[in-house]
């Protein structure tokens, strides 16, 4: 019943095609419209926070002033991961901080398994 009426009134699907059933086309077109564009964008803004980590890797080279508002909007966006990701694998004595590296692989997978996984099962529903 709740279906009938969401198809009427968000898709315009005709009130004849509720009472015969024929309505569940369009929830499976819209749902695969859906997934498709969630998929493009978690992928927009992966690629946008994968290279934030990058930048930011690569500022820590040149020691930037730490003031400059670039810089600390920088820092805003990215250390609350890097922070969790150097708790959950402490690399205290190495020198190194491979926390980046880390954070790059996780977006990697994200990339590769969620948002392929979503892009597939929205071509199979449209």
């Amino acid at each position: 019943m709740v279906y009938q009426k969401l198809a009427m009134i968000l898709l315009g699907v005709p009130s004849e095609l509720v009472q015969k059933n024929l309505y569940r086309p369009y929830f499976v077109f819209i749902l695969g419209n859906l997934l498709s564009a969630s998929a493009q964008v978690l992928s927009i803004v992966l690629n946008l926070y994968m290279w934030v980590i990058i930048i930011r890797a690569l500022l820590t080279w040149v020691n930037p002033d730490p003031y400059n508002p670039i810089v600390q909007f920088l820092y805003s966006i990215t250390e609350p991961v890097l922070h969790r990701v150097r708790q959950l694998i402490p690399m205290s004595g190495i020198g190194i901080d491979f926390s980046p590296i880390i954070v790059l692989l996780g977006i990697v997978f994200i990339e590769e398994f969620v948002v392929n996984s979503l892009a597939t099962l929205a071509m199979q529903l449209q």
